[in-house]
C-alpha cells in the first residue's frame, strides 16, 4: 500500500488524531531550478494550474512538491507529478499528517480523525470556494458557534447584514460609537460594558487577569459577556488578544512554533490541526478574537517581527495564511467555531526599508500588489472576518489613513466584507491631534479602534464632535457598525450562551494538544549542516549539553509569550532541551553547563544557542551575527575533541560565519515553543528532518535583504534548502 493511500493512526495521550497522508502543497515560485539536497525540492503548481518538474529523492529523502494541491493560480488543478510526503513523526506518541490545498477550483487534501472526550476531530478537510482546505475541529464539547453561515458564499451573509441593519435602526449614536471601540481590559469594567454597550475588549501584551490561568481568563471573559448581555440591546462582546503562536498569553497553554517555523513545515494539513487546537484553547480561555495570522511577507531579516511571518514569499504566506484562517474560524464541516481570525498587518509591513518596524515600504503599486497584497486576497477568499491595518507606510502615507488601499482596494476590489481594526493605539500615533487622527482613520476605512489610555466618554465625544463638524458622515459610521455586528452574527455569538464552554477550558495545555505541537516542532526543524553524518545521535551517547537556551524555555518560546516581548526563564508547562535529552538518554548521560565546558566522558557536544526573546520594535536589529559568547560554547566542545552539534534557537536566519569552523552539524530550530521533545525526536532520529527554509539564508549582514528570485542570488543556504537523513 502506498503512503498516499494509507492512513497512519498513532495514539495520542488523551485523544485520537488521524491524518490522511498526501503530498504537501509547495510555494508557487518553488520551481525545478531550486536546490535539491537529500530530498530535493519539487515543482509547484504555477499560474494557470500546471505543474513544474518534481524533485528528486536522495538516500532517505522525501520527494519534492508537485503533489496534491500546490497553491495554484486561477483554475488550478491538483499537481500530478509529486510523490509522497514524509513518513511522519514516529517519536513517542507522535502523529503524522500531511496533505495539500488546492487553488481556485481545486480540491483539498482531506484529513481523517476522531476524538475522545474533549479531543481533536479533524475530519473531512473541506474545501472552500477559494480551494483552501477547511480547518478542523468540533470534538466532544466542540468549539462550534451557531447562527453563522458556513464556509462558502458571501461573507457576511445577507441574513447577518439584515440583522445588523435591524440593530442599527435601534441604536443611539453613542451605542454605535461604543461598538467601534476595543478597550484595554485594565481600564474596562463590566459595569462600563453594560452602561455603554462597548463592543470589544482586549489584552495588550502581558495584560492578564489577576489569576493568569485558563480558568482565570474564562472567568474574566464570562464577566464581560454577561455584562454585554445586560446592556440595552444585548449585542455580544468580543475579546481579543495576540495569540500568534498558540494561546501564548495564558500560563499553561500550548505554545506552538512561531509562524516562521510553521512555514518551514510546508504541511498544510498539520497547520489545519494546529489552527484547530489554537481555536479550542482560545475559546476555552474566553478569547474569541485572535490577532492572527500574520500574513506579512518578511523581506528583511533585520525586522524584529520576521518570526511572526511564514516566510519571504507571497505564495507561502498565502497558502499557510488561508489555511490558518479556515482552521481558526471554521470547523471541518464549514460551520463557524465562534472564533474570529484577524489577518495582519495590512499592507506591506514586512517590506519596510531596513526592516524597521512601522517604517516605509517603497516601490510602485504593481510591486506592492504582487508581493504584499496576494496573501490578503487568499485570506479574503478564505472568508476572514477581520483585518488589522499596519503601522507602516507606503510611499510616505500611513496605512491607517490610506483610503485607497483600505477602502478602494481591500473593501472594494477584494470584496472584503468583514471589519478593519486598527493596531494598538495606532490612530493616536499619526502626529495628529487625537480627534483628527481618529477621523482620518475612520474615513480611510478603519472600523474598530484598538484603544489604550483613553476613556470611553472621551472616545464617544471625539466621534460626536467629528460627526457634528461634518468630518465624518453618518453613512460611514453606520457602515463600520454594520460590519462589526454582522461579523458577530457570522460567528454565531447572538445564539451563543454568553459563557465560556468549560469543557474547552479543561483542554487547554492537554497532552493531545501538546502532541500536535510536538509534531509541529519536528516538522519545522531544518538541518543546515551534517558533516560526517554526526546526526542522528545514538541513544547510547553521553551528551555534553551547553548554551544559554538548553535549559531556558522562555528562549524557546520567544516573544509574545506571557508578556509582549517574552522573557528568558521558565514557561509553565514547557519542556526544555535538557529535560528532553534526559528523557532520551537518561539524566546521568547528560553533562550540562551553560558555557559548554562540562565535557568529561562525553561522546558528543550539543550547543543550544541563538537569540533571546523580543517582539516588535525592540527586535529590530542591524547585527544578526551569532554572539562571541555563543561561539565560545561551540568552540569549547570542539576543542575538547567532540563532534559538535549546534541547535539554533532564533526567530530568523543569523550570520553563522564565526561558528562554521567549529560546528559539525547545525539545526535551525526557530522558536519552537513549549515542546522541546520535538527537537530531540529529530536529533536522535525518531523522526526524519523534513523542514525546508522559508527564508534565504544570508552569508553576511551586507547581503541583507536577500530573497528568492533576486537578480543576484548567492545565499549561504537557498530558500527551500534542508537536509535529511
Amino acid at each position: 500500500m502506498s503512503k498516499q493511500s494509507r492512513f497512519l493512526v498513532l495514539t495520542l495521550a488523551l485523544a485520537g488524531l488521524a491524518c490522511q497522508e498526501g503530498s504537501k502543497g509547495e510555494p508557487e515560485r518553488w520551481d525545478s531550478s531550486s536546490p535539491a539536497d537529500n530530498g530535493g525540492t519539487g515543482g509547484p503548481i504555477g499560474s494557470g494550474g500546471t505543474t513544474a518538474s518534481g524533485g528528486t529523492t536522495a538516500s532517505g529523502g522525501i520527494a519534492g512538491g508537485g503533489g496534491t494541491g500546490g497553491p495554484t493560480g486561477s483554475g488550478g488543478a491538483i499537481g500530478s507529478g509529486g510523490t509522497t510526503s514524509r513518513d511522519g513523526a514516529t517519536g513517542s506518541g507522535g502523529v503524522a499528517s500531511s496533505g495539500g490545498v488546492a487553488g481556485s477550483g481545486g480540491t483539498g487534501g482531506g484529513r481523517g480523525g476522531s476524538a475522545g472526550t474533549g479531543g481533536i476531530v479533524a475530519t473531512g478537510g473541506t474545501t472552500s470556494t477559494a480551494g483552501a482546505t477547511g480547518g478542523s475541529g468540533g470534538g466532544v464539547g466542540g468549539a462550534t458557534g451557531t447562527g453563522g453561515s458556513t464556509s462558502s458564499g458571501p461573507y457576511p451573509s445577507q441574513a447577518c447584514i439584515d440583522r445588523a441593519n435591524t440593530l442599527l435602526g435601534q441604536m443611539t449614536a453613542d451605542e454605535k460609537y461604543a461598538q467601534m471601540l476595543q478597550m484595554e481590559r485594565a481600564a474596562l469594567t463590566t459595569a462600563l460594558v453594560t452602561q455603554y454597550g462597548v463592543g470589544s475588549g482586549f489584552s495588550q501584551g502581558g495584560s492578564a487577569p489577576s489569576t493568569n490561568s485558563p480558568t482565570g481568563w474564562a472567568d474574566m471573559a464570562d464577566g464581560y459577556r454577561q455584562a454585554a448581555l445586560a446592556s440595552r440591546l444585548k449585542i455580544p462582546f468580543l475579546y481579543g488578544a495576540d495569540e500568534v503562536h498558540g494561546v501564548g498569553t495564558v500560563k499553561g497553554a500550548t505554545v506552538f512554533p512561531h509562524n516562521i517555523g510553521l512555514g518551514a513545515t510546508r504541511d498544510t494539513a498539520l497547520l489545519g490541526a494546529i489552527a484547530t487546537v489554537i481555536a479550542r484553547e482560545s475559546l476555552g480561555c474566553g478569547v474569541d478574537f485572535v490577532f492572527s495570522p500574520v500574513v506579512a511577507i518578511a523581506l528583511d531579516e533585520r525586522w524584529g517581527r520576521t518570526y511572526e511571518a511564514f516566510g519571504e514569499t507571497s505564495d507561502l504566506a498565502s497558502t499557510m495564511g488561508s489555511i490558518m484562517v479556515k482552521g481558526l474560524q471554521f470547523t471541518s464541516t464549514g460551520t463557524p467555531t465562534g472564533l474570529l481570525a484577524n489577518a495582519k498587518h495590512y499592507l506591506g509591513d514586512g517590506g519596510t526599508a531596513g526592516g524597521v518596524n512601522g517604517g516605509d515600504t517603497s516601490g510602485d503599486e504593481t510591486a506592492l500588489r504582487a508581493i504584499h497584497l496576494t496573501p490578503y486576497r487568499a485570506a479574503v477568499a478564505a472568508r476572514v472576518g477581520s483585518i488589522m491595518a499596519s503601522y507602516s507606510s507606503w510611499q510616505g502615507t500611513k496605512m491607517h489613513i490610506n483610503k485607497t488601499m483600505l477602502t478602494d482596494v481591500l473593501k472594494g476590489e477584494l470584496g472584503f466584507g468583514g471589519f478593519v481594526i486598527s493596531d494598538f493605539n495606532a490612530c493616536f500615533q499619526l502626529g495628529l491631534a487625537n480627534q483628527d487622527g481618529l477621523g482620518q482613520c475612520l474615513n480611510a476605512g478603519v472600523d474598530m479602534f484598538m484603544t489604550y489610555d483613553q476613556t470611553i466618554p472621551t472616545m464617544l465625544g471625539y466621534f460626536a464632535a467629528l460627526l457634528k463638524a461634518g468630518t465624518i458622515t453618518q453613512a460611514r459610521v453606520d457602515d463600520a457598525v454594520r460590519r462589526i455586528v454582522a461579523v458577530k452574527c457570522e460567528l454565531g455569538l447572538f445564539e451563543a450562551s454568553g459563557t465560556v464552554d468549560r469543557t474547552l477550558t479543561a483542554e487547554v495545555g492537554s497532552a493531545a494538544h501538546r502532541q500536535v505541537a510536538r509534531q509541529a516542532v519536528q516538522e519545522s526543524l531544518v538541518v543546515l549542516k551534517n558533516d560526517g553524518a554526526v546526526l542522528p545521535l545514538a541513544k547510547t551517547a553521553v551528551v555534553a549539553l551547553g548554551g544559554k537556551s538548553a535549559e531556558n524555555t522562555g528562549n524557546q518560546c520567544g516573544g509574545w509569550t506571557i508578556s509582549w516581548q517574552g522573557a528568558s526563564g521558565n514557561v509553565v508547562g514547557a519542556t526544555s532541551l535538557q529535560q528532553a535529552f534526559q528523557t532520551v538518554v537518561g539524566a546521568s548521560q547528560v553533562k550540562y553547563s551553560v558555557d559548554g565546558t562540562s565535557t568529561s566522558g562525553a561522546s558528543v557536544g550539543v550547543a543550544v544557542i541563538g537569540e533571546t526573546p523580543y517582539a516588535e520594535g525592540k527586535g529590530d536589529s542591524t547585527d544578526l551575527t551569532v554572539s562571541a559568547t555563543d561561539v565560545n560554547v561551540v568552540k569549547a566542545m570542539k576543542q575538547a575533541g567532540l563532534p559538535t552539534v549546534v541547535v539554533l534557537i532564533a526567530g530568523r536566519p543569523m550570520i553563522l560565519d564565526p561558528l562554521m569552523t567549529y560546528a559539525d552539524a547545525i539545526v535551525m530550530a526557530w522558536l519552537p515553543g513549549t515542546e522541546g521533545t520535538g527537537i530531540t525526536d529529530i536529533l536522535f532520529g525518531d523522526a526524519k528532518p523534513t523542514g525546508k527554509l522559508p527564508h534565504s539564508w544570508p552569508r553576511s549582514m551586507a547581503q541583507i535583504p536577500i530573497n528568492y528570485g533576486d537578480a543576484t542570488y548567492d545565499p549561504l543556504y537557498p530558500y527551500g534548502y534542508g537536509l535529511t537523513y
